[in-house]
């Protein structure tokens, strides 16, 4: 695998943001895509991304092959949620890794959850989803959505090399229609895309 710029790089929380006023939309209304209940909370934001992300995703579905079709797990993510899941992948890491100092552990984290203060979900930038078929069976990827580094032994890179000859032609499919509609992939974590957004 190539070098990974993780989330936590310096160079990326460099890039200054910049507010594109585009609302949040909910995609549970007027969209086409299969929506995955898994991080349903009780407030509906999971299903809440930036208009020009669900464009995007729009796209992205017309172009699957025949019988394919996107599906939807998670887009926005409150800041509180996001500061809960970094702190407690960090407390993982500390509790594996005792040695490490601070800023390693940091890193690490970042592998599997993005540093709250860049992290696109709170933007309604991101969105994290995968591949179903015409029943609405999920297509084998690799990994579940949402695997970490540590659960797959490392599967969950979109690059891994790791993975079943199907699997690896899954995230080919997914990865082609996504970037052909102008969505970046976060390369530890081959169900996350985004637009517009640090990363990106």
């Amino acid at each position: 695998m190539t070098e990974i710029i993780l989330m936590s790089d310096p160079d990326v929380a460099a890039i200054p943001v910049r507010d594109c006023d585009e609302p949040l939309v909910d995609i549970r209304r007027d969209s086409p895509l299969a929506i995955d209940p898994r991080k349903a909370d009780a407030t509906g934001a999971y299903a809440h991304l930036r208009a020009g992300v669900l464009e995007r995703l729009v796209r992205a579905q017309s172009l699957l092959p025949d019988g394919l079709r996107l599906l939807f797990v998670e887009g926005y993510r409150p800041p509180a949620l996001q500061r809960h899941y970094f702190d407690e992948y960090t407390a993982e890491m500390r509790a594996l890794h005792p040695d490490w100092d601070a800023a390693r552990l940091r890193t690490a984290a970042s592998r599997y959850v993005s540093p709250p203060e860049l992290a696109p979900h709170s933007a309604g930038a991101a969105v994290d989803l995968t591949l179903v078929d015409a029943d609405g069976r999920e297509l084998d990827c690799g990994t579940p959505v949402n695997a970490s580094p540590e659960d797959s032994a490392g599967a969950c890179y979109t690059g891994a090399g790791n993975i079943p000859a199907e699997a690896r032609a899954h995230r080919e499919i997914l990865g082609a229609a996504l970037m052909e509609a102008g969505l970046v992939n976060y390369p530890t974590e081959w169900w996350h895309w985004s637009y517009g957004d640090r990363y990106w």
